[in-house]
């Protein structure tokens, strides 16, 4: 009754043009594949390989050059991705040259796009929210990146809420502008939200859905023409989103989507001198990008996230399991993930780390809730728990060893959830600080013990990361979180009984602080930091005063 119900109220509110494109999906959605897809997730393998093709001026095209991506579970080739070379990126150089400084839409400009990507975000959540699409792109990501369904799933869910918060008239709202009066007659300033024209988004591996929409979508809300790249290994997520947003509605010389190795992608911002790009990944390629484009880059790159447990003990389980998850949901593959722990001495007394080692040991190869690391191998990671073990009073909490009994391939990783103590005065001294602040992006994290005199040395710890993404302050004590909270800068800090370092939604702002270059993501905010300048347009049309004269040179 309750479905009847709500198809009523629909059909009562939604214009006739979205109900007959709502319908025509409805009619064809019982057939083998989805209308847009060109791939089965479940069907990709090494005699059946998933291809990923290019886009450009509004043409899907192919390449002289196929990658081909190994199955990260079993080692089996099964995507070929059409990359392109240094001397394939002209059409690209192009496309994003043809796009003028002021935007393909601004406020004095096609105003009626805003309102045409209010309805392409509206069609594509509507999308996502039916149980087939979003179980195609959850099982999607798992080939791809392997997680648990849950995890590949809340990519997914996040992506349809982002593209539900910015439909209707949400995206004109992003570029509202402002007056203030001036100092006569006539006389008005006004402040607008201007695009940067060209652009390029660059995104990882880890999130193949969440990411790379959010970004661009923000990017195509405030005007901006840009190219995307993802990284290679999970691109064929994002080649089947395209031809998702485009059947709802999105014009197809839009975006341009490239496939390539970074040295090829370096050539191409080169030469096509974009306004703006975006890039999420390490932090070597970040620096590496602000230099050679001259700083015309926002950054959400590494993120040595920590946790303070706060002198109040409550609720052991949960937090227990909070841990459990901020350190090895998605194999530790999060760069929200808890890279270390400073627990007070309070929660020393309790059964804490055993309740940690016991919700670690559960994760299992089978349902994916421990996989392959995709971009470190076993040995490295295992290399660098081996470092951290000669330092002087450490020791394997657990893990420590291989997966066994699996068919990952060497070239990735697999080690089981790790933990490891390391003192804090000796965490704190010259020789063992860069080591043991190094990220791992995988099940790996360092577990420390701070006594109650001792929350300067854990502020000193944090004031010298260079990282600020994610932090966790799991307190309820308001004292104790006003002296945490006043003396870091971590972008996204989470602060309570409740606090955790990974799992943001599309609710709250999500990226780093204390880097004019940080990026965010998500929330109005974000959208309009990263992908729009400030432009002041002041209105002096008179009257002129009576009686005006000439006057003297000044």
């Amino acid at each position: 009754m309750n479905r009847i119900l709500a198809s009523r109220e629909l059909r009562t509110r939604v214009p006739k043009t979205a109900l007959s494109w709502f319908s025509s999906f409805n009619l064809s959605r019982s057939a083998h594949s989805l209308p847009f897809a060109t791939v089965e997730a479940e069907e990709i393998s090494g005699s059946l390989p998933a291809e990923v093709h290019n886009l450009v001026k509004g043409k899907w095209t192919k390449s002289s050059t196929w990658n081909t991506i190994v199955d990260p579970l079993n080692g089996e080739p099964f995507i070929k991705v059409a990359e392109i070379d240094e001397t394939g990126i002209q059409p690209f150089v192009e496309s994003l040259s043809k796009c003028p400084k002021h935007g393909l839409h601004n406020p004095f400009k096609s105003p009626e796009r805003y309102l045409l990507y209010g309805d392409i975000s509206a069609k594509a959540a509507t999308m996502l929210s039916l149980p087939k699409v979003a179980d195609f792109f959850t099982r999607l990501i798992q080939r791809v990146a392997p997680k648990s369904y849950q995890q590949a799933y809340a990519e997914v869910y996040v992506t349809q809420k982002f593209l539900e918060n910015f439909s209707g008239d949400q995206v004109r709202f992003l570029a509202r502008s402002f007056g203030v009066p001036g100092n006569h007659l006539g006389q008005q300033s006004n402040g607008y939200r201007w695009p940067y024209g060209p652009v390029a988004v660059i995104t990882p591996f880890n999130f193949p859905l969440e990411i790379p929409v959010l970004q661009l979508m923000g990017a195509l809300y405030m005007g901006n023409k840009p190219i995307l790249k993802v990284d290679s290994k999970v691109s064929l997520v994002m080649d089947q989103m395209m031809r998702l947003l485009h059947y709802c509605g999105l014009p197809v010389e839009d975006v341009d989507f490239i496939n390539s190795d970074g040295k090829t992608m370096n050539k191409l911002l080169l030469e096509a001198n974009p306004r703006m790009t975006l890039f999420t990944g390490s932090s070597r390629v970040a620096e590496k990008l602000a230099a050679d484009l001259k700083g015309r880059v926002k950054l959400e790159d590494a993120g040595f996230d920590w946790k303070i447990l706060g002198p109040d003990v409550h609720e052991e389980d949960y937090v227990a399991w909070v841990c459990d998850q901020d350190a090895y949901a998605c194999s530790g593959q999060k760069c929200s993930a808890q890279s270390i722990l400073f627990m007070h001495e309070n929660w020393s007394k309790t059964s804490l780390l055993s309740k940690m080692k016991d919700l670690a040991e559960r994760r299992k190869l089978e349902d994916l809730t421990i996989g392959p690391v995709l971009t470190l191998t076993t040995e490295t990671m295992l290399d660098h728990a081996n470092k951290l073990l000669q330092i002087p009073g450490s020791k394997l909490l657990f893990g420590g060893e291989p997966l066994e009994d699996h068919s990952i391939p060497p070239v990735y990783g697999a080690i089981k959830p790790t933990a490891i103590y390391v003192p804090l005065e000796k965490m704190l001294k010259e020789n063992n600080y860069e080591l043991v602040t190094r990220e791992i992006f995988g099940p790996f994290q360092v577990v420390t013990e701070y006594k109650k005199d001792q929350l300067p040395l854990v502020l000193d710890a944090l004031e010298r990361m260079h990282a600020h993404l994610t932090a966790a302050v799991v307190s309820n004590d308001p004292h104790f979180q006003q002296e945490v909270l006043g003396n870091t800068v971590n972008g996204t800090t989470y602060a309570g009984l409740r606090a955790r370092t990974t799992g943001a939604p599309q609710n709250h702002w999500f990226g780093p602080a204390g880097d004019p270059l940080g990026a965010g993501i998500g929330t109005p905010e974000a959208i309009k930091l990263v992908w729009s300048c400030h432009r002041e347009i002041i209105y002096d049309v008179g009257p002129m005063p009576k009686q005006w004269e000439l006057p003297p040179s000044t």
